[in-house]
């Protein structure tokens, strides 16, 4: 196996982890609001978020800019509740755009921590990087999948009405991440 083929599978593998709950919880959080007709709409804001957390991946992983990550451990739930409690109180899509960019600039954040525990020794690590990245987002695409495979269950096949399981969702969210905020307060 190829080291870029290495490193892709471990950023699949980062994000397909019970371990990256929080990263699961905030893509669930953006994506119960759609359902597959959306896809354009949800295609946009998942590139808003792969933009922000691209950026600060390569930042940080490149040593650019630091920052201290007990706090950034601290923020990624609470972007995840912010989410959720957005859901709840129906904001406009195009102001979540922004938001969810600049949501992505922490979560980058958090995702470099683990690569660079990862690269350790490595000489260049332009290949390792982007396998990396590629590797999340391919992980982050079959999540939001399975998220519409679930709705399309939910509102079809169930006969739940769109307004209730995104309410359950997001509850269900907010109750998960509220002790994660707690837990990582700096």
């Amino acid at each position: 196996m190829s080291n870029f083929s290495v490193y892709l599978m471990l950023g699949l593998e980062h994000i397909l982890n019970w371990a990256a709950l929080d990263h699961l919880l905030f893509i669930l959080s953006l994506t119960c609001v759609y359902v597959v007709t959306d896809y354009k709409k949800l295609l946009w804001l998942v590139t808003a978020f792969t933009l922000g957390h691209s950026i600060t991946l390569a930042l940080a992983t490149l040593h650019i800019i630091q920052v201290n990550m007990a706090w950034v451990e601290f923020l990624i739930p609470c972007t995840i509740l912010l989410s959720a409690i957005s859901n709840l109180i129906k904001t406009k899509q195009g102001y979540k755009y922004g938001v969810v960019a600049i949501f992505g600039l922490i979560h980058g954040l958090g995702f470099s921590n683990y690569l660079q525990s990862l690269l350790g020794a490595e000489s260049s690590i332009f290949a390792p990087l982007l396998a990396f990245n590629i590797g999340l987002e391919v992980g982050q695409i079959i999540v939001v999948s399975i998220i519409l495979a679930s709705s399309i269950v939910s509102l079809h096949i169930l006969k739940w009405k769109q307004g209730a399981y995104i309410k359950v969702i997001s509850g269900i969210t907010i109750g998960l991440v509220l002790p994660m905020i707690l837990e990582r307060w700096p």
